[in-house]
C-alpha cells in the first residue's frame, strides 16, 4: 500500500536512487546516454552538498518496498524536483504525491507554481492544467536539455 509522507534527512540515499532511476531508465525515451549520464552521475547523494529538499517542501511516496517517488517545492513556487521509479509510472504514484504538493502550496497562500520540465515531466503536467510559457534550451556540462518552463494559476487566496 502506497503512503504519502513529508521528507525526512535519512529519506537522502533512497531518493538519490529514485532520482538515478528514473533519469537513467524512466527518461530513457527521450535523453540520450550522455544527457541522462550528466543528469544522474551517480547513484549515490553528494555528500559534499548539502541535501536541497531539507530546505524546501518535500514529500516521499513509499510502499513496503521503500520509496518509490518524491516530489519537492520551494518557499516561492518553484517545483524543484519531481521523480518516481520507472515501474510505478502511470499506477498513481506521482499523482498523489502532486496532491500533496498542491495542497500544501494552496495552504500556504501560493497562487502561481513554476517548474522547468524535461519532456516526460511536461507530459504530466500538461495533464494536471500547466501551461507551457516557453521551450528552452538548458545546457550543464556539455549537454544540451530541451526542457518547458511551465506555470500553473492555482488561482487568489479566498
Amino acid at each position: 500500500m502506497m503512503r504519502v509522507r513529508a521528507y525526512r534527512p535519512e529519506d537522502r540515499t533512497a531518493k538519490a536512487m529514485v532520482f538515478y532511476r528514473a533519469v537513467r531508465e524512466g527518461a530513457a525515451p527521450f535523453y540520450d546516454a550522455a544527457q541522462r549520464a550528466v543528469w544522474a552521475p551517480s547513484c549515490e547523494p553528494d555528500w559534499a552538498e548539502p541535501d536541497p529538499q531539507l530546505d524546501q517542501w518535500c514529500w516521499v511516496a513509499e510502499d513496503d518496498r521503500g520509496l518509490t517517488g518524491f516530489m519537492s517545492l520551494d518557499h516561492e513556487g518553484y517545483l524543484d524536483m519531481a521523480f518516481v521509479l520507472p515501474e510505478v509510472m502511470g499506477k498513481g504514484v506521482a499523482q498523489a504525491l502532486y496532491g500533496a504538493l498542491v495542497d500544501h502550496a494552496r495552504a500556504k497562500g501560493l497562487t502561481r507554481l513554476t517548474v522547468r520540465a524535461s519532456h516526460l515531466a511536461r507530459r504530466f503536467f500538461e495533464k494536471q492544467g500547466w501551461r507551457i510559457d516557453a521551450a528552452e534550451d538548458f545546457a550543464v556540462d556539455g549537454q544540451t536539455y530541451e526542457t518547458f518552463l511551465m506555470s500553473l494559476d492555482l488561482g487568489t487566496r479566498p
